[in-house]
């Protein structure tokens, strides 16, 4: 007789491992959770992304092109997993756990409605949830209706408990880490790689060291140099490093889902007059930058002063982006309060407890007097009087003219 396979189970296999942050933490997080829903009338959360799955369990997933979910209701916190996981999605979450057989399409909306039931009140994220799930999830939960609760959970990761501000501040340590380690590392000739991966090293072994507990993963490094340091999020190469070459270090340790970032302008050897101008201009309107982030200052109005302060300069015009965003669970591939970015179209009021960069970055194309792209980037949490600075690596000429 065949043994029936079935649609979902509970593998608890082993101890749960430690999080990087204690039940109180977790249970904190909920129970406002818990309060939003309540005031948008939610009868179940349906999380699908991996900044709220990793931000209300300390489960970050490997998609791998299969669904992965965390169901919260008054009563309930249980992620949804796959088979191929086996046990580590509970060993690495506060919450229960229910994992998804592969062996019928659609396990996964079983499993999501084994906890949340029919005809509730589903909250879902509009940034996340794709068409092809948002039908599955009408199909199989028969809502009453849905409500968004995208933007509610953006506004509650924007601010951070002084457990979380502890962890940044250490990742923030690591990442001056890295670049103590690309500074070193940096010597006419040397490939882009061989210089990120100096980097990289460095910070996995200091994770290592301060969270002996943790699961390591997407730590990296964008280590740029000459033409390939034009935009911010450009991929290492194994271009060689020539004298008299901008240079752009950028460190990002990755611990437990939250995100750092260290990012320097630097010259290999030696800079020219056209490009020192540049670079003292970008730092002068990073200083002024930081100086303007203190409570009750909107990013819309901090954002109007750094453009007025570099178009006194003229230089507005070599302007690439925003001039700082906000830290917590997010990363480049997934994650983002958009709400706490300094750019024109938001008007989000700072608050202490925020954490925030000020990376101001001008961009020269190739050919003119300077070319090239300069940024500077420090990690700045809002207190009650203006902002502490945790960022230790030195920014500017006197430090960062190397190799």
């Amino acid at each position: 007789m065949t043994t029936p396979r079935p649609d979902m189970y509970r593998f608890h296999n082993g101890e749960k491992s430690p999080l990087p942050f204690d039940a109180a933490e977790y249970e904190d997080r909920l129970d406002e959770l818990r309060e939003r829903m309540d005031n948008v009338g939610a009868t179940a959360a349906v999380f699908t992304s991996m900044h709220n799955i990793a931000y209300y369990s300390g489960f970050l997933y490997c998609a791998f092109g299969r669904p992965y979910g965390l169901v919260v209701t008054a009563t309930e916190c249980v992620t949804i997993s796959a088979g191929i996981d086996a046990g580590q999605p509970w060993r690495r979450s506060f919450a229960d756990n229910i994992t998804y057989t592969d062996w019928q399409r659609d396990n996964f909306w079983r499993a999501v409605a084994s906890v949340t039931g029919t005809g509730g009140v589903i909250g879902y994220e509009s940034d996340h949830l794709t068409l092809m799930q948002r039908d599955k999830l009408e199909d199989f939960l028969q809502p009453l209706t849905m409500v968004d609760l995208f933007e509610t959970t953006m506004r509650q990761r924007m601010h951070k408990s002084e457990a979380e501000i502890a962890l940044i501040r250490q990742c923030a340590a690591i990442a001056d880490v890295g670049g103590y380690a690309i500074r070193d590392a940096v010597r006419i000739g040397t490939r882009e790689i061989d210089v990120a991966m100096a980097g990289r090293d460095a910070m996995e072994l200091e994770i290592a060291k301060r969270f002996p507990d943790a699961e390591y993963r997407d730590t990296w490094v964008w280590f740029q140099s000459g033409i390939n340091t034009d935009g911010a999020h450009n991929p290492v190469t194994a271009r060689q490093i020539e004298r008299g070459d901008i240079l752009s270090l950028n460190t990002f340790p990755m611990v437990s889902a939250y995100y750092t970032a260290l990012e320097r302008t630097m010259f290999a050897g030696e800079v020219d007059p056209a490009s020192l101008k540049i670079w003292e201009a970008n730092v002068a309107a990073h200083e002024f930058g930081m100086s303007l982030l203190k409570p009750g200052a909107s990013c819309s109005e901090v954002t109007r002063q750094i453009n007025d302060f570099l178009q006194e300069r003229d230089l507005l015009q070599y302007r690439t982006f925003g001039y700082g965003h906000s830290f917590g669970v997010l990363s480049h591939y997934y994650g983002r309060e958009a709400g706490l970015e300094l750019r024109e179209d938001i008007d989000t009021v700072l608050e202490p407890g925020m954490v925030i960069s000020m990376e101001p970055m001008l961009t020269l194309g190739e050919g003119q007097p300077g070319a090239g792209g300069y940024r500077e980037h420090d990690i700045l949490v809002i207190t009650d009087e203006g902002n502490e600075n945790i960022t230790g690596y030195p920014y500017g000429p006197e430090f960062n003219v190397v190799g």
